[in-house]
C-alpha cells in the first residue's frame, strides 16, 4: 500500500510515513484511526482524545488523496466551473460545499476560466484523483461536445445550469417559463420590450432568445433582437460596448430593454447613464431595464435591477441530491431519480423597471 502521511514526529525525529505505521506507534487499530479522520465523533470519547492528543504530540495528519484513492467508495466529489469570479457560480460552489460537507463528503474544486481547454484538463485531473462523481456547469458552446458526452462512463455525473444534452441528468432554470414572465411584466407596465441577447456561450442564451421570441408573438408584438458587438464571457462589457453603439446610432428602438442576463443590464446602465439618459419606471424616465439571473450585486445597482431570481441553493440541492442518487441509495430511502429539473425563477421587481 503506498503512503498515506509523509509527516515527522518532532519529539523523535521519527519520520511517520503511513497510517498504519500512525496506529502500530500508538497501540490503535488502523480501522479505528480512520474512522477518527473520517469522522472523529465515530470513535469513542477516550480513545477520540488519545488519537488526537498523539496526532498533535508527532504532527501527524494523512493524505487525505492517498486515503480517498485507497477507499473503495472515494469521498470526494469534483466540482467544475466556468468562472469562480461569475458571483453566481461562486454562490452555487458554496451552497454544493456546505450540502456535501453535511453528507459526508469533500469536494475540489475546479475552474475552467471560459477556456475549452482548462475545462478538459480539469475532467482530466479529477479522473485521476479518482473522484466518486463530478457537478459541472459546462462553458457550453466551447465545450469538447465529445468529452461532455463521455464524462458519465468515467464517473457519476450531474449538469448544472447549462444542459449538454437531453440525456444527461441536469439541473437549471426554466429559462421558457422565466423569460415568459418577465416579457408578461415589461408589457403590462409600459412599452413593449427590445431584447439585448446573451453571447451565445450556452444553451442559456438559446433558451431565452426562443423564449423571448415566443412570448412576444404570443402577446402579438414583434420581437425585436439586438445583438451584441463582443463574445465570450465578459458579458458586462458586451452589454456596455453594444450601449454605446446603439446609442450612437440613434437610441433603442423601444424605450424598454430586457437583458438575457444581469451582467449584460449591468453594462447595458453604466453606458446610459454615461450618455446622460435616467433609468427607472415612472415617465420622466428614459429607458427601464429589466436582466435575468438575480445576480448578488443586481439590488446594489443604481437603480436596483428588476430582474428574475433564480433559486440557488435549490438548484445546488438538487445536483448533489441527484448525485449523490447516483452513488446509491439515498440516506433516508430510496434514491432518488436523477433526471431532468427545470426550477422556475421569480420575478422581483425593483426600480430600474
Amino acid at each position: 500500500m503506498g503512503s498515506d502521511a509523509g509527516e515527522r514526529n518532532e519529539g523523535t525525529g521519527r519520520k511517520i510515513r503511513t497510517m498504519e505505521e500512525f496506529a502500530s506507534v500508538i497501540g490503535v487499530s488502523r480501522p479505528t484511526v480512520s474512522k477518527y479522520f473520517n469522522d472523529p465523533g465515530s470513535v469513542r470519547p477516550a480513545l477520540r482524545d488519545r488519537i488526537r492528543q498523539a496526532a498533535e504530540e508527532m504532527d501527524y495528519f494523512p493524505n487525505l488523496f492517498a486515503v480517498n484513492f485507497n477507499r473503495r467508495k472515494p469521498k470526494t466529489i469534483g466540482i467544475v466551473m466556468p468562472s469562480l469570479a461569475d458571483p453566481f457560480y461562486a454562490e452555487i460552489v458554496r451552497q454544493v460545499e456546505l450540502r456535501a460537507i453535511d453528507s459526508g463528503y469533500w469536494s475540489i474544486v475546479l475552474s475552467s476560466h471560459a477556456d475549452p481547454a482548462l475545462e478538459g484538463r480539469a475532467f482530466q485531473i479529477l479522473m485521476s484523483m479518482k473522484v466518486a462523481g463530478a457537478l459541472i456547469a459546462p462553458l457550453g458552446t466551447l465545450s469538447d461536445a465529445s468529452v461532455l458526452r463521455g464524462i458519465g462512463s468515467y464517473m457519476p455525473a450531474v449538469f448544472l445550469d447549462s444542459r449538454v444534452d437531453d440525456t444527461r441528468a441536469f439541473v437549471g432554470t426554466d429559462n421558457a417559463h422565466s423569460i415568459g414572465v418577465m416579457v408578461e411584466y415589461l408589457h403590462r407596465t409600459g412599452e413593449r420590450p427590445c431584447f439585448l441577447a446573451m453571447p451565445e456561450v450556452n444553451q442559456n442564451a438559446k433558451e431565452r432568445r426562443a423564449a423571448y421570441i415566443a412570448t412576444m408573438l404570443r402577446l402579438g408584438s414583434e420581437p425585436i433582437i439586438i445583438e451584441t458587438v463582443t463574445s465570450g464571457w465578459a458579458f458586462e462589457d458586451a452589454g456596455f460596448e453594444t450601449t454605446l453603439r446603439v446609442l450612437e446610432a440613434g437610441g433603442f428602438p423601444t424605450r424598454t430593454v430586457l437583458c438575457a442576463a444581469d451582467r449584460l443590464a449591468f453594462g447595458v446602465m453604466s453606458a446610459a447613464s454615461k450618455h446622460g439618459l435616467k433609468i427607472g419606471r415612472d415617465s420622466t424616465c428614459d429607458l427601464r431595464i429589466a436582466g435575468h439571473d438575480d445576480h448578488p450585486l443586481s439590488r446594489f445597482a443604481c437603480p436596483s435591477l428588476t430582474t428574475m431570481a433564480q433559486d440557488y441553493k435549490r438548484i445546488a440541492r438538487l445536483g448533489l441530491d441527484g448525485l449523490l442518487a447516483q452513488l446509491g441509495p439515498a440516506v433516508e430511502g430510496e434514491p432518488i431519480e436523477c433526471g431532468t429539473s427545470l426550477l422556475e425563477a421569480k420575478l422581483i421587481m425593483r426600480d430600474s423597471a
